[in-house]
Parts: structure tokens; C-alpha cells; sequence
């Protein structure tokens, strides 16, 4: 019996401990983590430089409130975090978790906005298929059915445009044409809005797990930013999931030399050790609003001293590592093991990301790109086969929540040749027995 609930009833192991990519449950069974938890731990459990420093802040103070203290700690994150965002983007407002960052997003955007007096301005577009979080005002910006339905009555619709999903509609995304095409969606949706009244609009630069580690393609991010700028519209850059090494920058907008306006970090950025996220923004954005009165939001927890000593740790043991290196070098030998299962198995049709943020889609067809039949769940039991068989995958689906379904493979950035080679074939012994189950070949 257990008091607690989630989002399912379903059961799991009690964990007993962790150490570095792999996990055991109390009764002694090991389990690699091929997710990194839910895209978090990016440097790996138990970290030993992490845990001393979370022991020498303890030592000192645990809480210190924002409003009575200023703390060391979060001054020094804080100025690690601006040091690696681009230049102009000096100044930081701390949080617990993603879904806290998003909703610090804009509604600093919506301050600045009455600040610089365009209070018409109160629009956020975000993109179909997409997740920015759980809470009111970061899911009315998500496109994800069944996560945003039950609560669409309690919320204000937004306005969304298609993801640049080029694999699904055909077009090459190395053509420049195409991320022309999809960028050109964002520039209508502004117009048919009204330029005035849209406020942000907010992204993943590389799609999360509404859509699989979708890649952008070519001149897409370099568009989008041109079309909001042009428009006066803030570009949000959601990097809770590609942030702090995953794609092989420790920003994912690294990949395209973007300045947005506002960065939102958390999950790796913590690494699992705390709860924490923070977001990033231009200094002229925050002076005005604080000239104008203040920034009316704010968290009990923000800024504390035991989550920013952890943060700065976690950081200084990225740049030690050198994780953000190795998450290029092992993402690219991540890519070729998913290539091959892709060959092996025809249920793979589309093998996609960048860096150690990877994913497969499943398809009943390579040509025609349909879906498996939604109610065969293969995303869930194709989890639940590999984690009996000690591998932590995570899956989603892509097609808007409902079906298109895909398996994120994204481990910690310390993972070497061999956890590869483990992850690679615990899925294709996976792969193989789900096929079998479902009898896959005989769809095919």
C-alpha cells in the first residue's frame, strides 16, 4: 500500500540507490538510465563534487529569504548563468522547476510590455505539437490535447502555429526553403493576430517530448528570430530540456548564434540534485520593469542558497567533464546505434535529434509515415519491455498527444561507448519481443 498518487496507478521498484548512469532497487536489480530521469541528470547520479557542495552550503544556511538576504550562492549562479547566455542577458530570476520558469517568462514579458506602454500586447504563441508545462499559464501555451482539454475552460486560448514537422509533410528539412515555409507560419499567425497585441512568441530549439527531439530545419531558428524581431515581439527560448549540455552547447541556441530575449532553464540545469530553474533575461527588459514598479511575481523558494550552491556545482562539474564535448561526440555515435536498430527494425521510421537529446518514431508504414494503431499503447509497452529488462527509456506521442508513437533515448552527457552499447541492445531485444507481441511484421 502506498498514501502516495500520481498520474497512474501503476507500481514501480522502491530505489534503493544511484551512481553515475545506472540505478538499483532494493532488491539488488541495476537499471541504466537511458533518460536521464525525465531529460534531468544530465551529469549522472551521486556526483561526489555536487553532494560536497550541497554539505559545505548546508553547513552555512538552507533558506535564506529573498526579501530579508541577499545569499552567496545564488549571486554566484547567478553569474555563471549570465556568463554562458549571450551577450546582454545579465539578469536572472530563479525558480523550482520548469513550469515556474515558463510562467516567470511571460509574465515578465507581459510586465515589460505595460512598462514600455504596449499593454496591448498580451498574445504568447507557442507551436502545435508542444509542452512548456503543467501549470494554468505555462499549459495555455502548450499544444499537447490530451495534457490541455480537461482544462480548457480555466484557461485563455492562445494562438499556436505548426511545428516544422518536415519528415511527417514531406519536405526536406536541409532545404532552406523549407524552414522558409514553417517561419512564414509564424510571421501569418502575428499578422492575422494583429502585430500589436501579440507579446512572445515561445519555442523549443529543439523539440522536446510533444514532438520527439525534433530538429528544426535549416534557417528556421534564424527566421523565426528576424520575423519577431521585426514584429516587436519577444522571442522566449524554452531550453528546460536542451539547456546545460544536452544538445552539445551548453545552450541549444548556440547551434544557430540566437539572442532571444528571455532563456528558461531547469532540469539539467539542476541535474537532479534540487529543484530548481531560473530564467534569463535581457537587462534593458528587466530595468524597465522594475523602473516601472517591480516585477509583481515571485517564489518562496526562489534563489535559495542550497539549490544555487548545487546549481553552480553542477555546472562546474559540466565544464570539468566536459560534458558539453562529450555530449556531442557521444550523441553523434548515439545516432549511428539508432540508425542501425532503424535498419534492423522496420517499426522505426524516423530516427531524429541533436546531441544526447534522441528519439525514434514508430510508424505502421515508411511511406504513407501512418501511425501505429493508437490503442496498441506500443510506446508505453516498448517502456515497459525495456524496463524489465533494466533500461529507462521515456516515450511520448508526436501527433498532437494522440498518437504518432516515439521513444526519447537521451542518457546522462558522462556516458561512454559501452553504456551505448548496452542501451542498443537492450532496445533491440526490446524492439524484437514487441514486435512479436503485436505482431508488427505482419502490419508492416
Amino acid at each position: 500500500m502506498s498514501h502516495l498518487f500520481y498520474q497512474t496507478s501503476q507500481r514501480r521498484p522502491l530505489l534503493d540507490q544511484a551512481r553515475g548512469v545506472y540505478l538499483w532497487d532494493v532488491d539488488g536489480k541495476r537499471y541504466l538510465d537511458g533518460s536521464s530521469g525525465a531529460m534531468v541528470c544530465n551529469i549522472g547520479h551521486s556526483n561526489p563534487n555536487v553532494l560536497d557542495a550541497m554539505r559545505r552550503q548546508m553547513e552555512k544556511s538552507t533558506f535564506g529569504y529573498r526579501l530579508h538576504f541577499e545569499t552567496e550562492a545564488s549571486e554566484q549562479l547567478a553569474a555563471r548563468t549570465a556568463a554562458l547566455c549571450p551577450e546582454g542577458m545579465n539578469k536572472v530570476f530563479f525558480v523550482s522547476g520548469g513550469s515556474e520558469a515558463v510562467e516567470s517568462a511571460i509574465k515578465l514579458a507581459r510586465q515589460h510590455a505595460l512598462a514600455v506602454g504596449q499593454g496591448g500586447r498580451w498574445k504568447v504563441i507557442s507551436r502545435s505539437p508542444s509542452y512548456h508545462g503543467c501549470t494554468l499559464g505555462a499549459l495555455a501555451i502548450t499544444g499537447y490535447a490530451p495534457l490541455t482539454e480537461p482544462f480548457a475552460p480555466m484557461m485563455r486560448a492562445m494562438p499556436r502555429v505548426p511545428a516544422p514537422r518536415a519528415y511527417l509533410d514531406g519536405l526536406d528539412p536541409a532545404d532552406p526553403a523549407t524552414g522558409a515555409h514553417y517561419a512564414a507560419m509564424l510571421e501569418a499567425e502575428i499578422l492575422a493576430q494583429g502585430p500589436d497585441s501579440v507579446l512572445a512568441f515561445v519555442v523549443e530549439p529543439v523539440g522536446g517530448a510533444s514532438t520527439g527531439a525534433l530538429v528544426p530545419p535549416v534557417g528556421y531558428m534564424e527566421a523565426v528570430q528576424e520575423i519577431c524581431r521585426r514584429h516587436g515581439v519577444l522571442l522566449i527560448l524554452d531550453e528546460v530540456m536542451t539547456g546545460a549540455g544536452r544538445t552539445g552547447r551548453f545552450l541549444a541556441l548556440e547551434h544557430w548564434g540566437l539572442s532571444p530575449d528571455i532563456v528558461v532553464l531547469s532540469k539539467g540545469f539542476a541535474a537532479g540534485y534540487v529543484p530548481l530553474g531560473a530564467i534569463v533575461a535581457r537587462d534593458d527588459l528587466v530595468a524597465a520593469v522594475l523602473e516601472g514598479g517591480g516585477f509583481l511575481h515571485g517564489f518562496t523558494y526562489a534563489g535559495n542558497p542550497l539549490a544555487c550552491a548545487a546549481g553552480t556545482a553542477v555546472i562546474d562539474e559540466i565544464a570539468r567533464l566536459d560534458l558539453v564535448q562529450n555530449a556531442e561526440t557521444m550523441g553523434a555515435a548515439l545516432r549511428k546505434r539508432l540508425d542501425g536498430l532503424a535498419a534492423r527494425h522496420p517499426v522505426i521510421g524516423d530516427v531524429r535529434g541533436l546531441g544526447l537529446l534522441m528519439a525514434f518514431e514508430m510508424m505502421a508504414d515508411h511511406d504513407s509515415k501512418a501511425p501505429l494503431p493508437a490503442h496498441l499503447n506500443a510506446h508505453q509497452r516498448l517502456v515497459d519491455i525495456a524496463y524489465d529488462m533494466g533500461l529507462i527509456v521515456y516515450s511520448r506521442r508526436t501527433r498532437d498527444g494522440i498518437e504518432g508513437d516515439h521513444i526519447m533515448v537521451c542518457p546522462p552527457l558522462i556516458v561512454g561507448e559501452q553504456h551505448l552499447d548496452e542501451i542498443t541492445d537492450t532496445l533491440d531485444a526490446a524492439l524484437t519481443r514487441l514486435a512479436d507481441e503485436l505482431a508488427l511484421s505482419e502490419m508492416a
